[in-house]
C-alpha cells in the first residue's frame, strides 16, 4: 500500500481540530457577555486573530516536526531550556483554576439530570457548597493517584455526544420559527444590537473569545501526517476557522432567538446551555428528555476533563523538562506511575482556589461565573508562548536554519511574520489583563476590589512558584554531588 494513503487529509485534520478547540459553552459564555455584539465581535476575532494563530501553529510544527514536546519543545529550541521549563510549567498552572471550577460544573449538571433545573447549586450558601466541591474534588485526585484511566474514556464518549448535541442544537434553533411557530426572543435586530459598543466594558470581556479560540498548537505533532502540508495543512487550517465561524454566528443567532439580547438572564453561563435544551424540548413537545440527555453527557464529560487535566498537563511537565529545573522529590511516581507529590501540590493550589474565594463573595452564581471568568484570564497565558516561539522562530538568525526546514511557511517575510506574531502576543496579554477588571459589580465596592486583588494575584501567584522548583532542584543536584564526592572518597 502506499503511504501517501495513510497520510490524514486536510479535511480529517479540520474535524479533529474543531472537536479540540470549539464547545457549545463558548457561544453560550460569550453571548451572556456581550449579546448579539458577539456576532460581530466572532468575525474580527476569528480574522485579525485565530486564523493567524493557527496557521503559526502549523509553521512551528512543521519546522519542529521531530519534537514530541509542543510548545515546551519549541521554546526549549529557540530560547534555551530554562525558559522551556517555565513553558511547562505554565501549560500546567493555567489548569489549576480550571480544576477549581470543574467540580461545580460537575454539581450543576448533576442538578439538572435529577431535577431538571439550576436551583440546587444557585441556593446553597457559597462556603457550603464549596466545601462540597472540596470534597469532590479531594475524591477524584485520590482516584486519579491510582492511576483510575476508564474515567476519561467513558467522558471521551460523553464529549463526543456533547459535541453532536451542541451542533444539534443549532440545527433544531435555526429551523424552529418554520416548524415550530416559534417567535424570536430579541425583537430588534439591527446595528445598534449586532455592533458592539468597544467601550471599557466591551473589552474587559474579549479574554473570553480568546479562552474559547485557543488550543489549536494541540494539532502541531499533525503537520508531518498531513500529504502536502505546505499546500493541505493551511487549507485544513482555513477549514477549521470557517467551522468554528460558522458555529459561532449560528450558535450566537440561535441564542438570540431563543434569549433576549436586551435582557439575558444572570445566570446564563451557569445554565444557559441546559436552558437552552429545555426550551428546545419544549418548543418539539419532547418534554425534558433532551435537558436529561445533555445533562447526563455534560456530567461523564465535566468528569473526564477534571481527571484528564489532573493528570496530563502534570505528567508533560514533569516528563518534559530539564532536571536542572524539576527536583527528583517532585518527579517522584508511586506504584500506580501517578507523580504524586505533584499531585499533593495540585491538591494544595485548587483547595486554595475552591475555598478562599466562596469567604468575599456572596452568592454561588456570581462565584461561578468569576471563576469561570478567572479561567479566560489565565489559561490564555499559556498562548502567550506559542507566539513567543513563533517570534524566535522567525525573528532570531540562529533560528534560520529551522525556518528554512519546515514544510510550510505561513508568511515568506521575516520581518511581517515576527510582526504578526507579536501582534498576537500583544493580543493575547491585552485580552488577559482587560480581563481582569470584574464584570457586573458596582465599581469599588468592597466585592469588586476582592474580585480584582484574587484576578491579579492568581496569575502573579501560580506562575511565580515556578522559580521555586529549579531552587530546590539546585539544592537536591548539589546534595547528591557532594554525597557522591564522598562516596568515591
Amino acid at each position: 500500500m502506499d503511504s501517501s494513503s495513510k497520510k490524514t487529509s486536510w479535511k480529517m485534520l479540520a474535524l479533529m481540530g474543531f472537536t479540540v478547540v470549539w464547545g457549545f459553552g463558548n457561544v453560550v459564555n460569550n453571548y451572556a457577555n456581550q449579546g448579539l455584539a458577539v456576532v460581530v465581535s466572532w468575525i474580527l476575532i476569528l480574522s485579525l486573530y485565530f486564523i493567524p494563530y493557527a496557521l503559526m501553529v502549523g509553521e512551528m510544527g512543521s519546522a519542529f516536526k521531530d519534537k514530541s514536546g509542543g510548545v515546551s519543545s519549541w521554546i526549549g529550541s529557540t530560547y534555551g531550556p530554562m525558559l522551556a521549563y517555565f513553558a511547562g510549567w505554565t501549560y500546567w498552572v493555567v489548569h489549576v483554576p480550571y480544576l477549581a471550577q470543574k467540580p461545580q460544573s460537575i454539581l450543576v449538571a448533576l442538578s439538572w439530570v435529577f431535577f431538571q433545573d439550576g436551583d440546587l447549586v444557585k441556593g446553597v450558601n457559597p462556603i457550603l457548597l464549596q466545601s462540597i466541591v472540596l470534597v469532590i474534588f479531594i475524591i477524584f485526585l485520590w482516584i486519579a493517584s491510582r492511576g483510575v484511566t476508564s474515567l476519561k474514556r467513558i467522558g471521551a464518549l460523553a464529549g463526543t455526544a456533547m459535541f453532536i448535541m451542541g451542533i444539534l442544537y443549532i440545527l433544531m434553533m435555526l429551523a424552529a420559527p418554520s416548524l415550530v411557530d416559534l417567535k424570536s426572543a430579541t425583537t430588534t435586530w439591527d446595528a445598534s444590537t449586532l455592533m458592539p459598543s468597544f467601550d471599557f466594558k466591551y473589552f474587559t470581556t474579549i479574554s473570553m473569545l480568546v479562552f474559547a479560540v485557543g488550543g489549536c498548537e494541540k494539532l502541531s505533532p499533525y503537520v508531518k501526517e498531513i500529504k502536502n502540508p505546505s499546500k493541505n495543512f493551511p487549507k485544513g487550517m482555513l477549514a477549521l476557522a470557517i467551522m468554528v465561524g460558522i458555529s459561532a454566528l449560528l450558535g450566537s443567532v440561535a441564542m438570540g432567538m431563543m434569549f433576549n439580547s436586551d435582557l439575558i438572564p444572570a445566570d446564563l453561563k451557569m445554565n444557559g446551555q441546559y436552558y437552552a435544551f429545555k426550551l428546545l424540548g419544549e418548543y418539539y413537545g419532547v418534554g425534558n428528555f433532551l435537558i436529561i440527555l445533555f445533562a447526563i453527557a455534560n456530567t461523564l464529560a465535566q468528569i473526564s476533563a477534571l481527571m484528564f487535566s489532573i493528570d496530563a498537563p502534570l505528567k508533560i511537565l514533569i516528563g518534559d523538562a530539564d532536571r536542572n529545573f524539576i527536583p527528583k522529590s517532585f518527579a517522584k511516581l508511586n506504584k500506580h506511575g501517578a507523580p504524586i507529590n505533584g499531585y499533593k501540590l495540585t491538591g494544595i493550589l485548587v483547595s486554595i482556589l475552591i475555598i478562599i474565594p466562596a469567604i468575599g463573595i456572596g452568592n454561588m452564581n456570581t462565584l461561578y461565573n468569576w471563576l469561570l471568568d478567572l479561567n479566560s484570564i489565565v489559561m490564555p497565558l499559556r498562548y502567550l508562548w506559542v507566539f513567543l516561539a513563533y517570534m524566535a522562530l522567525r525573528g532570531f538568525k540562529r533560528n534560520k536554519d529551522i525556518s528554512k526546514n519546515s514544510d510550510y511557511i505561513f508568511i515568506k517575510n521575516d520581518k511581517v511574520a515576527y510582526l504578526v506574531g507579536a501582534w498576537c502576543f500583544a493580543f493575547t496579554a491585552f485580552a488577559c489583563l482587560m480581563g481582569v477588571f470584574p464584570k457586573g459589580l458596582v465599581l469599588f465596592s468592597s466585592e469588586w476590589f476582592f474580585q480584582i486583588t484574587l484576578n491579579i494575584l492568581t496569575p502573579v501567584v501560580l506562575v511565580g512558584l515556578g522559580f521555586i522548583l529549579p531552587k530546590i532542584a539546585k539544592k537536591e543536584n548539589k546534595l547528591e554531588e557532594a554525597l557522591n564526592t564522598e562516596m568515591q572518597a
